[in-house]
């Protein structure tokens, strides 16, 4: 059954509006984790509170929204509330992070968890190249184990958090995207 220009214009502006509250809400879990005390143990272990709008997105709107709306909200937080260093470091690890989960959402139809386990860490490794390039040192390469545990650790707390989104927001709301 072929769209009248009505309907598509209707799916654009849900899209459009959908886009924007999702971005919203990525920024405001990037500014809550930023005002978070530094409670971790290791240095430069963040929860990835956003990555959960990300989950969300992959789940209901399909791998190219997910895609831009994660470039989307790196962009805008590194304006935010960082600057060109965190930019790079979050465009890496942001980047790679939902290459992975794309991927395995893709091909392997697995559910949040996972997906965003593996996210968690290819979000850390693509960070720690990015700091080895950097700092011009390999040496980093050990701080791949710590950072391989709290990724899977985080990425356990989002897979939950994004998968129960998932679970509750039901697929009418998001409108008719692709569905991979």
């Amino acid at each position: 059954m072929k769209k009248t220009q009505k309907e598509k214009t209707s799916l654009a502006v849900r899209r459009v509006a959908i886009y924007g509250v999702l971005i919203a809400m990525a920024l405001v879990l990037s500014f809550a984790e930023s005002q978070l005390p530094a409670f971790f143990a290791f240095p430069g272990m963040k929860l990835g509170l956003t990555n959960i709008v990300v989950v969300l997105a992959l789940y209901r709107l399909g791998s190219g929204s997910a895609m831009a709306l994660n470039l989307l909200r790196i962009a805008a937080a590194s304006l935010l509330f960082g600057g060109m260093s965190a930019f790079l470091y979050s465009l890496a690890g942001g980047m790679l992070s939902a290459i992975v989960m794309i991927l395995l959402r893709r091909f392997g139809h697995f559910s949040p968890i996972p997906v965003s386990i593996a996210g968690g860490v290819s979000h850390n490794l693509g960070q720690i190249i990015v700091a080895m390039l950097v700092m011009n040192t390999a040496s980093l390469e050990m701080y791949m184990a710590v950072l391989w545990f709290t990724g899977m650790a985080s990425g356990t707390l989002i897979g939950l958090l994004g998968g129960e989104l998932v679970r509750r927001l039901p697929e009418s709301l998001f409108g008719k995207d692709e569905k991979k």
